[in-house]
């Protein structure tokens, strides 16, 4: 929750009634379907309706109080504050205070605007559900505020701020009414914030605590009206009408329930138990529900119902209807009327409820969830178009095909272990087959359903689980114990994928898992049997478990399950180290998050920002305790001491400061440098810098011990060992130093690290896989294009050092060094009949040169900004060029003797042109563009033929004969190219034939169709592309080759 402030011209009272037990996301997005799907008003009806209707009698206490009213009716009382534990009836209280207000809300011309927050409820859960339900209500309660109000909101991550920035428009609006805002049910989590925020304010606080007595006789009116009401509509005899009241207390009473309430429950039972025909049903539905780990639907109930007879909903109904007393029906969900209840049910009635003892409904409630996931789970379940699509993009169908299975995808493996809860460790599962069957088939299936319902972490959990119970009941069966560490394994590595792109779980992760993963040899011969792949991933699996990307510092609790992560987004992610999963995002920070670290205790999270602040958070809660203020530029690095008493912060401006982790006060400042460390005994800091030195402080005194001398280049890192007595540092000079961390003597220098070198050509055998043929050196900076001639004689390569270098193919001797250009040479290529080089550079030219003597035959000028790329027509008689500026020119080269005058300037793209093509008889040229358009050009008048729109690829060959032009995003073909007279009037766009690569490079294409989403460790930066094979550079160096046999 951020701690802004705002300033507004009009008028606002407000309040709010919290906390109640739960959880509102805090998160700025939560997706919501349909921007109808947040009102307030709706809210409050349904809320009314589920807790029985709302009584005024109930709620009137509050409106005769002394607080109230001075909150009301006294200028200036802005804030009230009803504060209470839950199940006190704060909500009904709320609805109640809106009807009081809304009835003089046109007579006193007041807006009155209220939301109802439900941690349970995703759809009004989070921050952003909040404050789009105020801006609506206050739109439509004074229409002159809806200019603020864009009709659509951001559906995305932006949501939370747009609405802000809304909501603080609004409360500006010199026009804006006096306003009540009323927020009700704020959650627990974040409760130490709020609460602390609310201490600090002034306003009236009403502490439903001490109006016990008011709260009691609300309760007691309530039930009287309700067993009235249930008394004359059903007749009850005066011992039903008893019975029915003690039911009512059972409801709405959290403590002090009436005495004999076990004899109360008995009696119920009883009832059930006299039932002639249902009686089996009734138990049944008691067993599942005292063993499920959450209230399950009438859809996944129908999974689990032990009966010999087909039950329809209708049936479901009337069983939960006749277990009644016990159980309640919402919204299609059972839940039980009290906690007590299942308590109650598993002491006195187990015997009934489970003859064969809990565990038999135990393995029930596993097998059968386990045999569900193999009947209704299927490959691509919601039937998505696009095998890449986003999980943002996908709604959920109705009726939903997950709807059954949801609770059996989450806790089939808590049910297996409840099963063995009380055996003995030496039990063996026998049967494994059910085990077997799930990881043979449904594996996939399953991790996809995860995936849709935003569930996949709890898979890894579950994987986890499972192999700890498959260990310790010592389970012969070796091969399903490898299967599931590899289950686990395979979830874990491709978490965020799998996450976002649900389909890619039989694609991507497929593809990109070792080629000994179990579960890749399983299922990608039945998924992907018709690609085969080289040189993409190691034969086992590797020592990473999972990549996150975006984030700048990231450390693990000192237990190693729990990660912190600092993001690019000003944000801390808390993640399971297990799972994977983020369990918690903290926000408060306004700048850049350079550094995150734990305390030794593990009881304290420290945070180091741009915005000049050191924030401490609760590792548990996550809440933030405090913020330390002081340094004047950006804060870099933050540790705390081995005893989690100090901590120490790093500053850009090379300042170090000394805080009491405890209290936040600054005990030092010590100037000079920009890295620290502690020693183990916390007694030392050591801190570096790029003035080449280190020193040696006293963490009680602050005083300088040491200046430790010696290193030639700025020190990167420095580290104590475990016994406090040396230190090492090391520099960017590549050498690492060995101190005396008493006397200051360096002991030792270790040196052995070598530079990167980038300016090198090499040659590799094509029909070997590794061969490395030559290695040509001489350029002294690194290496923009190479080519060879068309006769495969010789190798042109251009540098950013402003030379072409001409190479003997064969024996890689440098011919010649081709100087002239006075900028970086991006391109160079050698005519057809392989006598001429052209090359273009970003000083705006383009040189042709003699490739037999090396001379410069033409400098051809013209271009306003730098030339991209040159191409020769195939006859040697034009040059065409592509520039930043946007254009394309065409040269007359004339096979060498031409006069190098340029012809014509063919204008069009909006954007920098970066690859021009000719056709091979010459009369036609194809540039791309920035702009994301393909250009078709008559060579010959210099007329734009025709735009294909949505590409801008790379473009490699133009073939008239085959349609198709040949780029570096895959062959893409048109029926405009088999019309020779280009005279379609609406021509059919451009289609991506077999292999491609998408206009984001982030997929793979078959047909135009996303097939293989890359994973994010594979930044392409190059491609190369034939109808059945496809080859991908990436960033990281490694390269990805697949082949097709797909016809």
């Amino acid at each position: 929750m951020n701690n802004s402030t705002t300033s507004y011209a009009g008028y606002n009272a407000g309040f709010q009634l919290g906390q109640n037990v739960g959880q509102i996301n805090n998160n700025y997005y939560n997706q919501l379907d349909d921007s109808k799907a947040i009102n307030p008003e709706l809210d409050k009806q349904r809320i009314e309706k589920e807790k029985g209707g709302l009584l005024r009698d109930s709620y009137r206490w509050v409106l005769d109080h002394d607080d109230f009213k001075n909150w009301r009716y006294t200028a200036g009382n802005q804030f009230l504050w009803i504060k209470g534990d839950p199940g006190k009836g704060k909500t009904m209280l709320i609805c109640g205070i809106i009807n009081e207000l809304l009835e003089k809300a046109s007579q006193d011309d007041i807006n009155i605007v209220y939301f109802f927050c439900q941690a349970t409820n995703t759809r009004i859960n989070s921050a952003t559900a909040i404050l789009q339900g105020l801006v609506t209500m206050l739109g439509k309660q004074q229409p002159l505020l809806q200019n603020h109000i864009p009709a659509k909101f951001l559906n995305n991550e932006n949501g939370w701020f747009e609405l802000r920035s809304v909501f603080r428009k609004i409360l500006r609006d010199p026009a804006m009414k006096k306003t009540y805002l009323m927020i009700d049910a704020l959650d627990d989590r974040n409760w130490p914030i709020i609460e602390k925020y609310l201490d600090n304010t002034k306003g009236i606080r009403i502490q439903l605590e001490l109006n016990q007595d008011n709260l009691a006789a609300a309760v007691d009116y309530f039930i009287k009206y309700k067993v009235e009401e249930l008394s004359k509509r059903n007749r009850y005899t005066l011992e039903k009408r008893k019975m029915a009241e003690n039911h009512l207390y059972l409801q709405k009473k959290l403590k002090d329930f009436p005495p004999g309430l076990d004899e109360f429950y008995h009696r119920m039972f009883s009832n059930i138990q006299d039932l002639n025909d249902d009686v089996e049903l009734c138990l049944s539905l008691l067993g599942i529900i005292i063993t499920v780990y959450r209230p399950i639907t009438l859809d996944e109930l129908l999974l689990y119902l032990e009966s010999q007879d087909e039950v329809t909903y209708d049936d479901l109904r009337e069983i939960v209807k006749l277990c009644g007393s016990f159980l309640t029906l919402q919204n299609q969900t059972i839940t039980l009327v009290h906690q007590s209840v299942q308590d109650f049910l598993l002491k006195h009635t187990s015997h009934s409820i489970a003859p064969y003892g809990i565990q038999k409904i135990y393995y029930s409630l596993f097998s059968k969830s386990l045999e569900s996931l193999h009947t209704k789970l299927q490959r691509n379940i919601y039937n998505l178009r696009d095998p890449a699509v986003s999980i943002i993009q996908i709604s959920q169908p109705e009726p939903d095909p997950l709807g059954t299975v949801r609770y059996a995808c989450v806790y089939w493996t808590d049910h297996l272990n409840d099963y063995f809860s009380d055996k003995e460790t030496s039990i063996q599962i026998s049967d494994t087959m059910l085990l077997d069957t799930f990881l043979r088939q449904d594996l996939l299936h399953w991790l996809e359903a995860l995936s849709l319902t935003r569930e996949l972490s709890e898979g890894a959990k579950s994987m986890l689980k499972l192999k700890e119970l498959l260990l310790k009941t010592m389970t012969r069966d070796t091969e399903v114990i490898s299967r599931v560490q590899d289950a686990y394994r395979f979830i874990i590595y491709h978490r965020a994928m799998i996450e976002n792109y649900p389909l890619q779980v039989y694609a991507s992760a497929m593809i990109f898992s070792p080629q000994s993963c179990i579960t890749r040899r399983q299922f990608k011969p039945k998924v992907l049997q018709w690609i085969s792949e080289k040189h993409i991933v190691e034969e086992h699996w590797s020592a990473c478990l999972q990549t996150l990307e975006g984030y700048e510092s990231v450390v693990f609790l000192y237990d190693s399950k729990l990660l912190a992560s600092a993001s690019r987004d000003k944000t801390i992610k808390l993640w399971d180290a297990d799972s994977g999963a983020c369990l918690q995002t903290l926000e408060g920070h306004r700048g850049l998050i350079k550094s995150v670290i734990f305390s030794h205790d593990s009881k304290l999270l420290a945070s180091a920002s741009q915005d000049k602040t050191i924030k401490l958070w609760d590792a548990d809660s996550g809440t933030c305790l405090r913020t330390l203020e002081g340094h004047k530029d950006w804060v870099k690095l933050v540790v705390f001491s081995h005893d989690s008493k100090l901590l120490a912060s790093a500053s850009q401006n090379k300042t170090v400061k000394l805080w009491d982790a405890g209290s936040g006060a600054c005990l030092q400042t010590l100037e000079g440098h920009e890295f620290v460390v502690f020693s183990h005994d916390s007694k030392l800091l050591a801190s570096a810098s790029r003035d080449k030195t280190v020193k040696l402080w006293d963490t009680s005194s602050g005083t300088c011990l040491q200046m430790l001398e010696g290193h030639k280049s700025s020190i990167k890192s420095v580290i104590f060992s475990y016994d406090s007595k040396l230190l090492a540092s090391a520099t960017q000079d590549k050498t690492v130093r060995l101190w005396d961390a008493s006397s200051g003597a360096c002991l030792q220098t270790l040196r052995g690290h070598n530079k990167l070198v980038c300016c090198t050509v090499k040659l590799w055998d094509a029909s070997s896989s590794s061969a490395c043929l030559q290695t040509l050196e001489g350029h002294n900076k690194s290496v923009r294009s190479i080519v060879f001639s068309h006769d495969y004689k010789l190798l042109a390569s251009a540098s950013r050092d402003e030379t072409i270098k001409l190479w003997d193919a064969g024996s890689g001797a440098c011919l010649q060094t081709l100087k002239g250009h006075k900028d970086w040479i991006g391109s160079v290529v050698f005519s057809h009949n392989s006598k001429l080089l052209a090359s273009a550079s970003d000083d705006r030219t383009i040189k042709l040169w003699d490739a037999g003597s090396g001379a410069c035959l033409q400098t051809l000028e013209g271009h306003k900004d730098w030339v991209r790329s040159v191409v020769f027509s195939h006859d040697s008689k034009l040059l065409a060029s592509a520039s930043e500026d946007g254009t394309v020119k065409l040269w007359d080269t004339g096979c060498g003797t031409g006069s190098g005058a340029c012809l014509r300037t063919l204008k069009g793209h909006n954007k920098s042109v970066y690859t021009v093509v000719f056709s091979h008889d010459s009369k036609l040229l194809v540039s791309a563009s920035d702009d994301q358009t393909v250009k078709l050009w008559n060579a010959g008048s210099g007329a734009c033929l025709q735009t294909f729109e949505g590409h801008g690829d790379s473009v490699i060959k133009l073939d008239i004969i085959k349609s198709s032009l040949e780029t570096s995003m895959g062959i893409l073909t048109s029926s405009f190219l088999t019309d020779s007279s280009f005279s379609q009037t609406s021509p059919e766009g451009l289609h991506s034939q077999g292999f491609g690569i998408s206009s984001d490079r982030t997929c793979i294409t078959w047909n135009s169709v996303n097939l293989l989403k890359l994973p994010s460790i594979f930044k392409v930066t190059a491609t190369a592309i034939t109808e059945s094979a496809i080859c991908v550079g990436c960033h990281s160096g490694r390269v990805l080759i697949l082949s097709s046999d797909h016809q």
